[in-house]
């Protein structure tokens, strides 16, 4: 029954996107800054912070907040696929990845194979590693 009042009342609305997590990730970060130091102006930010989070999640200008997302994306989406990547890196134990001495894309090979040769996809360099 909740669900579904949830649902009737996102119907159309913008909802949540990365830059939507980052304000609210700043928000809890300044909230608890303002506990310790007790700082009304950090008080005042955290809740304009949550404040605009809210006006974004439930817009009806899903085009205009898109936009915003977009740039925001383009500032912070090679620190976000940074971050995506290394978590990727340490959770795949039967693989190593390899950053290409020419181009510096990065390569996947299975691990435990010895001294091999690598070919990069993206330039076509060929480099010898351990895998």
């Amino acid at each position: 029954m909740i669900r579904n009042a949830i649902q009737r009342l996102m119907y159309g609305r913008y909802g949540n996107d990365y830059l939507n997590l980052f304000l609210v990730g700043l928000y809890l970060l300044l909230y608890l800054v303002f506990l310790f130091t007790g700082l009304d102006i950090l008080y005042l930010i955290s809740f304009a912070l949550l404040a605009v989070t809210l006006f974004r999640m439930l817009s009806r200008n899903i085009e205009r907040r898109g936009m915003e997302n977009a740039k925001f994306m383009r500032a912070a989406g090679p620190v976000i696929r940074w971050l995506h990547l290394r978590r990727t890196i340490r959770r795949d134990k039967e693989h190593v990845y390899f950053k290409c001495p020419s181009c510096g894309q990065q390569l996947r090979v299975p691990r435990g194979k010895g001294k091999i040769t690598v070919t990069c996809r993206g330039c076509g360099a060929s480099f010898q590693e351990k895998s």
